[in-house]
């Protein structure tokens, strides 16, 4: 049973030290005046098993293990520039983390592109 023991502490460490605020919200990306903040949300699951007892006639009986698994997924980008801040929800989830954060910077810096282009032709 120590061992099990054991091995649920570690998992339980493992869990503590993944789950800090730089999991959800990423590091800040600066792009053309833009300031893009990725947020995520995280899901994780384990478990832990035990053993123990004898068998007559076959030896003493053991056991043990652990397992876990989990995911990260992007969800929204929060944009900050001279207009103010504001959330970008990113919605879907068939696309990988980098591809929806491309996304989002390409889509932020296009908006950012072309408002700034209305407003030098108004000028």
């Amino acid at each position: 049973m120590k061992d099990v023991e054991s091995l649920f502490a570690k998992a339980i460490e493992e869990i503590e030290r993944m789950l800090n605020t730089k999991t959800v919200v990423g590091e800040p990306i600066v792009v053309d005046g833009n300031t893009l903040i990725p947020l995520v949300s995280v899901g994780f699951g384990f478990g832990v098993g035990a053993g123990e007892g004898t068998d007559p006639g076959k030896g003493a009986g053991t056991g043990g293990g652990t397992g876990g698994g989990g995911g990260v997924k992007p969800v929204a980008m929060i944009v900050v520039n001279k207009d103010g801040v504001r959330i970008e929800s990113i919605k879907g989830s068939t696309a990988s983390a980098f591809e929806k954060v491309a996304e989002k910077v390409a889509e932020t810096v296009g908006k950012a592109t072309a408002a700034k282009s209305g407003r030098s032709k108004a000028e």
